[in-house]
């Protein structure tokens, strides 16, 4: 029995979730900036009291390791670390926007098209990649700006679903007979409980000491004009 605790911190959301052999038990997500710094412990300790379940009892932590937010990648990947340490458990990164695309595809298992999950970075940029519904990643993770011809070379073939916060302000461009906008909150910790499962079973942990979030992007200081 696989007992793993699941962060998701890469955008907006903070997301908690406890699952067991790929199933979630217990879940505390709210979306609501700036949040995670302050609620991630509270949402972790709620959790595993709704789940009845001690620290101890865990066999690993699972962290949404980006790309996005690069303060909230933060937040969640040294929460992870720092209970992988203290508990002497191991650690699971999990790609966000695969998280993203099986989100979707568990909740819309009729759907046989593609599905773009993005993340919202500056003006029409967004972090994103493309996955068919067996979750394979077609092409690379990449930051794009989205214009009317990003996915001409596959909007052609079939249908595409745009989720994630990123995917709304994209629409107006986007828009076609290819091209599907559900909505929805697919950045949620529950959606990476089978893709957790599946990488603790075949032992894909993470070195505690070396991991880092996939930030995609360099962060970059600004500071406010001066009035």
């Amino acid at each position: 029995m696989a007992k793993i605790l699941q962060l998701e911190t890469a955008t907006q959301t903070c997301s908690v979730a406890l699952a067991e052999n790929g199933t979630t038990l217990a879940l505390k997500e709210l979306a609501q900036p700036n949040i995670h710094a302050g609620m991630l412990t509270l949402f972790i300790d709620e959790v595993m009291r709704t789940a009845g379940m001690g620290y101890a009892d865990l066999d690993a932590v699972a962290v949404s390791m980006g790309p996005g937010s690069y303060t909230g990648l933060r937040i969640g990947v040294s929460t992870a670390k720092g209970l992988c340490y203290a508990l002497e458990k191991p650690l699971i990164g999990v790609d966000t926007l695969q998280m993203m695309a099986a989100g979707f595809i568990l909740e819309n298992d009729g759907f046989d098209g593609l599905v773009c999950p993005m993340i919202d970075a500056r003006r029409m940029e967004v972090f994103t990649a493309i996955f068919d519904h067996s979750l394979r990643k077609i092409g690379d993770t990449a930051a794009v700006i989205v214009d009317a011809s990003s996915f001409s070379h596959l909007s052609a073939a079939q249908r595409m679903a745009f989720i994630g916060d990123g995917a709304a302000k994209c629409a107006a461009v986007l828009e076609g007979s290819y091209a599907f906008f559900p909505g929805g909150n697919y950045n949620s910790a529950r959606h990476m409980s089978q893709l957790a499962y599946r990488q603790f079973e075949t032992g894909q942990f993470e070195d505690v000491a070396y991991f880092e979030p996939f930030y995609l992007k360099d962060f970059v200081l600004t500071t406010p004009k001066k009035k």
